[in-house]
């Protein structure tokens, strides 16, 4: 079945990409020349808007700062049956998305990852050791909270049926939006998969807008959240046993004490240690309280993705038509 016969959309955030903008959607225009390219500018000071509509592209804005505002903005505005996910910046492989899409068509997927790799023909600073760094660290850490994962949690390019997008709830508003595109899609048990794609340097001029330690932070706290969201008796339940344990450690000395003497003379301790075993009983009864209303939750969410049709299905129509 010829791409032609579906709604492509490719999606481009852009923030002061104006040096990047136009190779980046000639790319897409060059490889996908059925699909609407639309870029979404998130408050550039430079020509990113004049450049990205002389190359072509539908251009719109979002005004709330954040990547992960904008996608939200895409995500909702844009009708389409893949969607087609990418940084402005040119720094990934256009020719990959024939390949990505088919992946998705033929294996009926909701999500594939581009894992990036340094191109042979380009500088090793093209991906950082920094940002490699963290994406190991990242991804290893997602892998034991969430199970088995994908080697580049933190890529940019994806690629998206219909039914992931529409049911996508995006509550990120910076760069850890590729952080809960990723533990959405393993919390659902959605159909996904990765293919390695090159990763090129930015052009000459044109600068990166993640900062390492800021950004590294918010990624953290986003995992954490997700994981109070979508795993509480585990994150309450590890609190407790923190807690409880804390409790018994202080307990020790004045127990000890107790059986020698029979007084309790430690007794700002006593009353520590009992404080925080009660604190650890509450944290449990919490996290056993919001596993039950997560597991509602999540049945209405998958209720929700099942109202869409997959690609496949999409395929079937289409050919039902040529008929």
């Amino acid at each position: 079945m010829s791409l032609k016969n579906f709604n492509i959309a490719v999606l481009l955030p852009c923030y002061n990409e104006e040096i990047s903008i136009a190779q980046t959607v000639e790319g897409f225009q060059k490889n996908l020349p059925f699909s609407k390219i639309y870029v979404y500018d998130n408050n550039s000071t430079d020509q990113t808007i004049e450049a990205a509509k002389k190359s072509g592209a539908i251009v719109r804005g979002e005004k709330h700062q954040g990547k992960g505002n904008v996608v939200r903005r895409m995500f909702a505005d844009v009708e389409a049956d893949i969607y087609v996910l990418c940084d402005g910046d040119n720094t990934y492989d256009s020719d990959a998305a024939p390949t990505l899409i088919q992946k998705l068509i033929d294996e009926n997927l909701d999500m594939v990852v581009a894992a990036r790799q340094t191109a042979k023909n380009s500088a090793e600073t093209a991906y950082r050791t920094g940002h490699r760094f963290g994406n190991k660290l990242f991804t290893k850490i997602v892998e034991k909270l969430f199970g088995k994962t994908f080697e580049d949690i933190l890529s940019g390019y994806r690629i998206f049926s219909r039914r992931f997008v529409k049911t996508f709830p995006s509550l990120s508003c910076g760069f850890d939006i590729e952080t809960e595109l990723t533990i959405h899609s393993l919390e659902m048990r959605l159909p996904a998969a990765e293919i390695k794609t090159p990763y090129y340097a930015r052009p000459l001029g044109s600068f990166s807008k993640l900062c390492s330690y800021r950004d590294g932070w918010l990624i953290l706290r986003r995992i954490l959240s997700m994981l109070k969201e979508t795993r509480p008796l585990f994150f309450f339940g590890t609190l407790f046993i923190l807690l409880a344990l804390t409790s018994i450690l202080f307990s020790i000395p004045v127990f000890i004490t107790f059986f020698k003497t029979g007084l309790v003379p430690k007794f700002p301790t006593a009353v520590l240690s009992v404080g925080l075993m009660l604190i650890a009983f509450i944290s449990l009864t919490c996290g056993m309280i919001l596993d039950s209303i997560r597991h509602k939750h999540q049945e209405l969410k998958r209720l929700h993705y099942l109202n869409y049709k997959s690609v496949t299905k999409k395929d079937e129509n289409v050919n039902e038509n040529d008929l």
